[in-house]
């Protein structure tokens, strides 16, 4: 297999992080052409010193699976500095528009017997999962060398996404829509919050999609060739 074969095979076979991924591959490629270069100074033909330069890189299927591992952890840990930063960040902005907020226009009074439990369970579950990406960002990080299955963290991020986002939209919803509140939506500040927030939420649908569907590919194999 000549290095193009290769890196091909290899781009083909990982996927996770698209900048990180490409810098893998580019990497594996310089590492082969430093060693065919080296053999073809030695007097190999090129295309042998490409053929020994990969076979003694390893196979796709031995390689590849250390790759991807790493793409597995990067999404994990992007995933998890998104909950960790972004959620506080989220919470304090929205405890700023309610104390900025001209109480006067709002009949506090008759809110009903739910709406400070149901708030108070809102903060606590957004922050829990705060708490859960800042710990799962540790484990990917500096505890990577002690977690054995850094695929089950990555995923557990993405399935907690997916179980708390809609608990936590109902939750908002539910609020926003208490006697009393319709005022809000015409208050410039929450209206930027509203669409900051639906953007963070965005960012992280698709940061869990990435990572269940990464965590849910087979094991990196490489299609059978023809003996060059």
């Amino acid at each position: 297999m000549l290095i193009d074969d290769f890196v091909g095979d290899l781009d083909r076979t990982l996927a996770g992080p698209p900048g990180l991924k490409r810098d893998l591959v580019v990497e594996a490629r310089d590492s082969l052409i430093d060693a065919a270069d080296a053999l073809e100074a030695d007097g190999l033909h090129r295309a042998e010193a490409e053929r020994l330069a990969v076979a003694e890189f390893g196979a796709v299927t031995q390689v590849a699976p250390g790759y991807q591992a790493e793409l597995m952890a990067a999404a994990g840990r992007r995933l998890g500095l998104l909950l960790l930063i972004g959620i506080p960040i989220t919470v304090l902005m929205w405890s700023v528009i309610w104390r900025a907020y001209p109480l006067d226009r709002i009949a506090l009074t008759d809110e009903p017997g739910w709406y400070v439990p149901l708030s108070r369970a809102l903060d606590i579950t957004q922050l829990a999962m705060g708490l859960y990406g800042g710990l799962a960002l540790l484990a990917l990080s500096r505890g990577a060398r002690w977690i054995r299955r850094p695929q089950a963290v990555t995923r557990s991020l993405g399935i907690l996404v997916w179980v708390t986002l809609p608990a936590t939209g109902l939750m908002s919803v539910s609020l926003s829509l208490t006697p009393g509140m319709e005022i809000l939506p015409n208050f410039l500040p929450a209206v930027l919050a509203n669409l900051a927030t639906a953007a963070f939420w965005g960012l992280q649908v698709y940061g869990a999609t990435r990572c269940l569907q990464i965590t849910r590919r087979p094991a990196p194999h490489s299609r059978p060739r023809l003996p060059a």
